[in-house]
């Protein structure tokens, strides 16, 4: 076993804040991240710009200098390597947790290498590890996937992308300019109202033309090696297809959350109980920040409006200590 006084998992932008607070309180600590650095943006596109500008997504007072005024993925993935870095966060990577137990007012945390025990934890689990499903006939073949790295794979390919908002209108047109045959499938009876002011008017202009193929209104019931099926309101039509990136969004690991005690909201947005000015959950000493507050509804919190998150926390266990 190794002691501590936190214990922080997920080691993305927040979580990563989470330790520089402690570290500046003088509280020993680790951060278990299951992947690598900064897992989830990582795992973004390796095309994408962020919305916020480079001082938004500052942490620990680190400056963030990108060439642009918002920086790119590239960038971030640098900068959070160089605050860990420069601050000499202690952080284990390629550790998942397995579970975690109280014994008597410490915390357990059993991970895939050891047993860490501690007073407080820390939850900054992000999202992005868990797509949201199609849940139809063939969505386990290879040709399907939940995640996008770069337009050149699909290059001379026939390629269906499943969404309406931001990231699936930005595979549609990358992998559109890079000569893929392209069909949208969409629920909706338009592209999705928070796609990006400057990006909307070219989806919609490709779709016109007839450059890009678009199904709204449209639900995929079937796929298979090398065709889809597709429901629209005109019946059910048979796409020839290479691909299928279904980006439908993800969901927290709220499961984890449930097992270990967290209680959720009985409503859609199953958003954790928490203390809004300490992030204390329902659970003594067990702490939450990040996305994850915001339960399902992952399109309200970011890293630029939950760094605060990781001064309250650590101000309560101050608190807690004197």
């Amino acid at each position: 076993m190794e002691k501590f006084d936190v214990v922080i998992i997920g080691g993305g932008p927040i979580g990563l804040a989470c330790a520089i607070e402690c570290q500046n309180a003088g509280l020993d600590y680790v951060i278990l991240e299951k992947g690598c650095l900064v897992n989830s943006l990582y795992n973004y596109p390796t095309t994408m710009t962020f919305f916020s500008t480079s001082e938004r997504l500052e942490i620990g007072g680190v400056p963030f200098v990108s060439i642009s005024a918002k920086p790119t993925r590239s960038e971030a993935l640098e900068y959070y390597r160089r605050v860990v870095q420069s601050k000499k966060l202690n952080i284990r990577l390629f550790e998942e947790v397995l579970s975690v137990e109280n014994k008597d007012g410490v915390y357990l945390t059993n991970s895939s290498k050891t047993v860490y025990t501690s007073k407080y934890l820390i939850l900054s689990t992000g999202f992005y590890d868990l797509p949201n499903k199609l849940r139809v006939e063939g969505e386990e073949l290879q040709k399907v996937t939940h995640y996008y790295k770069d337009p050149h794979f699909y290059a001379f390919q026939k390629v269906l992308v499943v969404g309406s908002n931001n990231s699936a209108v930005d595979v549609a047109l990358e992998t559109w300019r890079k000569g893929a045959e392209v069909t949208m499938v969409i629920r909706e009876p338009e592209i999705g109202k928070s796609v990006k002011y400057w990006v909307r008017p070219d989806i919609e202009n490709r779709i016109i033309e007839g450059s890009i193929k678009a199904y709204f209104k449209s639900e995929i019931s079937k796929i298979t090696e090398k065709s889809v099926f597709v429901n629209t309101p005109n019946g059910e039509v048979e796409i020839e297809n290479d691909w299928v990136l279904a980006m439908t969004g993800y969901q927290p690991n709220l499961p984890f959350l449930q097992k270990l005690g967290i209680q959720l909201s009985d409503d859609a947005q199953k958003k954790p109980e928490f203390d809004e000015e300490t992030m204390e959950t329902n659970l003594p000493n067990v702490f939450i920040a990040g996305v994850i507050c915001g339960g399902m509804d992952t399109r309200s919190l970011f890293i630029e409006n939950s760094r605060v998150h990781a001064e309250k926390i650590v101000k309560r266990i101050l608190m807690n200590e004197i």
